[in-house]
């Protein structure tokens, strides 16, 4: 945890979901309890099927619905996309940008996820830029460069308007069960912590740093408590409300 700074557990539904599942939102919305609001916040981003739905489910609760992506551009001939703006208008509040599944299965560089990343903040959006490694570049020892070349071309300079917030997602961690020491996780969000402050003199100690990667109920008091991690990003676990809660639950005891 950083001091001064208010954790974020996100979820992240991916291509995972119809009408039948928002009855798992409904459960989220009410199971984040008084004691849990006081101390954290909550974040769910499902697919764009259903943001006007679960939006509306929450309207009058405190749980916060996102989208997954977002095109840099407001409007136009982009067939298939959303924007920005669209995602606030379905009753969205944030937006994912750059995770890895994107730029592997798209080719999305970083400059792309920094342009998207602007488009985000430009609509007031929380925009929660993902960066991470590849099990290939963590055994060749680059981590920490892949940290630094993600972090430098897939944030934008400044904005006015919305929360930037950083998530570090090993890519080789994602879904397959397998979890970094909360070492390891420490000298990452260590050094993404040090780059910000380096680059947003003002604002760097304030930027929000979740760790995602398999976290689940069972490692994330562990995880939550590492220095400089101050909230997760969640796959898989995100799909249950019991996970998600239980992983939010571990706020109460931190």
């Amino acid at each position: 945890m950083t001091p001064g700074i208010r954790p974020l557990v996100a979820g992240n539904w991916k291509m995972n979901g119809n009408t039948a599942s928002l009855v798992e939102i409904a459960t989220m919305d009410a199971g984040f309890t008084e004691a849990l609001q006081e101390k954290i916040d909550m974040l769910v981003c499902v697919p764009a099927t259903l943001l006007f739905q679960a939006s509306q489910m929450v309207m009058n609760g405190n749980l916060r619905t996102g989208a997954q992506d977002c095109h840099a551009k407001a409007s136009g001939a982009h067939t298939g996309d959303i924007s920005a703006a669209m995602i606030y208008d379905a009753g969205g509040s944030a937006v994912i940008v750059g995770h890895s599944e994107r730029r592997a299965d798209h080719g999305e560089a970083s400059q792309a996820v920094c342009e998207k990343a602007a488009a985000g903040l430009g609509e007031g959006l929380q925009t929660i830029v993902c960066i991470g490694e590849t099990e290939e570049e963590r055994k060749a020892g680059k981590t920490l460069d892949v940290l630094k070349e993600q972090l430098a071309g897939s944030l934008p300079d400044s904005w006015e308007k919305g929360e930037l917030v950083v998530a570090y997602e090993p890519v080789w961690a994602i879904g397959t069960g397998l979890t970094p020491t909360a070492d390891d996780v420490a000298e990452a969000h260590a050094f993404m912590r040090a780059e910000l402050v380096n680059r947003y003199t003002e604002i760097g100690n304030g930027i929000r740093l979740l760790y995602g990667g398999s976290v689940k109920p069972g490692n994330a008091r562990e995880l939550m408590a590492v220095a400089n991690v101050d909230g997760a990003l969640v796959g898989g676990a995100s799909l249950k409300a019991a996970d998600l809660l239980g992983i939010a639950a571990a706020y109460l005891d931190i």
